[in-house]
């Protein structure tokens, strides 16, 4: 299987991460990927840049080398109100993506499948949200019957991340529920690398094994193809604004 697009990917601004977005470009193009995504951490997450750095992301520019790029964040949920550290000036306006992940680190409130539900359920209803970051986590279950429909009436894209199968241990099984879910609901899904260095731009191995081993629809795997992914950034971004 052929990904046109990975659209989680960290910089050296993220401070645990060691490649430039230029180096990602280039490893994106090497790749033969027509686009990639900057979506460094934010807000509590140590290390992170501060919101000048997300706002100056306008002087990037929209393509470099034939590689397309979408200005991101990866936000991180704070707990059952489901609330996301996104910098205040986005609303829309100032990002083109936006990853909602649950980090142990930044988790206010107990890990009990009541309150991770609830917290999903209330980001679904976000509209600044494209994806679903890596939702498989171990300490962090919520009711995926019950959630994973409201992320598609929400067009809330639902990850399955190629870097949990090699750092978040255990969540194998997790991925799987999630990912046969999708498929019986018919809610799209995105692979992405979580790359923290340039070297791991666009590889998605694990991850496609994985939809591979449930004969998981390739027209459900929204960078599949640029078409399908594209209409998602016409209906549910400003990108082509």
């Amino acid at each position: 299987m052929k990904l046109i697009a990975d659209t989680h990917c960290h910089t050296v601004a993220s401070t645990h991460a060691y490649s430039t977005i230029l180096e990602n470009v280039a490893a994106a193009k090497e790749k033969g990927l027509k686009y990639i995504a900057v979506t460094d951490h934010t807000g509590v997450m140590p290390g992170a840049p501060g919101c000048w750095y997300f706002q100056n992301l306008m002087v990037v520019p929209r393509e470099i080398d034939g590689v397309k790029i979408l200005k991101g964040i990866e936000s991180n949920v704070l707990g059952p109100s489901g609330r996301i550290d996104i910098p205040e000036f986005n609303e829309r306006g100032g990002l083109d993506w936006v990853i909602a992940s649950i980090h142990e680190i930044a988790w206010s409130g107990a890990k009990t499948l009541e309150n991770c539900t609830k917290a999903w359920l209330n980001v679904a209803k976000n509209p600044v949200v494209n994806v679903i970051g890596h939702s498989g986590l171990v300490n962090f279950k919520y009711d995926y019957e019950q959630v994973i429909p409201i992320f598609k009436e929400n067009h809330k894209l639902i990850e399955i991340n190629a870097s949990s199968f090699v750092i978040r241990r255990g969540c194998y099984d997790n991925c799987k529920k999630i990912a046969e879910i999708c498929k019986k609901c018919e809610a799209p899904v995105i692979v992405n690398s979580d790359c923290h260095f340039a070297a791991d731009v666009g590889r998605f191995d694990p991850a496609i094994k994985l939809l591979e081993e449930i004969n998981f629809p390739e027209n459900l795997i929204i960078n599949s193809n640029i078409d399908s992914f594209e209409s998602y950034l016409k209906n549910y971004t400003g990108f082509f604004k």
